[in-house]
């Protein structure tokens, strides 16, 4: 059966731009102590391969599996692994909901910023709870859209909260996801929950800028702005007055940007 999810944001070059910026270390620190040589990982919603091609480097007796949903970010992450020094690495399309791994494959199981894009993240952890060898760890992390913190105020952006958060309604799926985290992976029979948060900070001038116009950019064009318009959530002039709002901050001395995760490890 196919995927039914709808994703928010969609695989424009601005939401790329993000995901290309994600490394092993801004969004899988919490897991890199807990990694050997010799594992076998799967990366589930991998996206362009960042992080993937660098888990490889630590797992380098090891390997990596990178899959995801889209097929065009997978040739987008295959480029980039055939640009890396890696030799651990394959990129596969596939779907968490029936994941075409045989029962224990893996010692490892990490999620970066998935299950909040799912309406049955329950159903997801199982699956790969059910991949997952004895022993083995779940590695998940999601942030909290309403622990976001912003400064200066601007009502602007507070709408840009309000939309956001009504088109994850519309899509069945939550973009609270952090705060539930571990509710999920304990009522999908995982145990020994470790949780841990942590932040991705926007302040400095360069991070302003580049966080500032990757916004601005999405609010225009990214699936973002056509779902929300499909659905009638806002207007296409205030999606320019969010976007302005965006190049604003950015611009502004004294702009900051609070991104808050969850995290979990578990194991099966």
């Amino acid at each position: 059966m196919p995927n039914p999810d709808r994703y928010s944001h969609g695989h424009h070059e601005s939401v790329l731009r993000s995901h290309r910026w994600r490394t092993a270390q801004n969004s899988a620190a919490f897991l890199l102590p807990h990694l050997t040589p010799a594992h076998h990982v799967l990366d589930v919603g991998c996206g362009p391969g960042t992080v993937t091609i660098d888990l490889a480097r630590v797992v380098s007796s090891g390997h990596v599996t990178g899959i995801d949903i889209s097929e065009e970010v997978i040739e987008i992450a295959r480029r980039a692994l055939h640009d890396s020094d890696a030799h651990n690495v394959d990129f596969e399309v596939g779907d968490v909901y029936g994941l075409s791994f045989d029962n224990k494959s893996f010692d490892v199981v990490y999620a970066h910023q998935v299950l909040q894009h799912l309406s049955n993240p329950g159903a997801a952890l199982s699956e790969m709870r059910r991949v997952l060898r004895g022993g083995g760890l779940l590695a998940v992390r999601d942030s909290d859209y309403a622990a976001f913190s912003w400064s200066p105020d601007d009502p602007r952006l507070d709408r840009w909260m309000d939309i956001y958060q009504g088109l994850t309604r519309i899509n069945h799926v939550d973009a609270n996801a952090g705060r539930h985290l571990h509710a999920w992976v304990r009522q999908a029979g995982f145990s020994s929950l470790e949780v841990t948060t942590s932040n991705w900070t926007y302040y400095l001038p360069q991070e302003r800028a580049w966080w500032g116009q990757l916004w601005a950019d999405r609010v225009r064009e990214s699936e973002f702005a056509r779902q929300s318009l499909e659905h009638e959530l806002t207007t296409e002039v205030e999606l320019n007055q969010i976007a302005e709002a965006f190049l604003e901050w950015a611009v502004d001395p004294d702009g900051f940007f609070n991104l808050v995760h969850t995290e979990v490890l578990a194991s099966c």
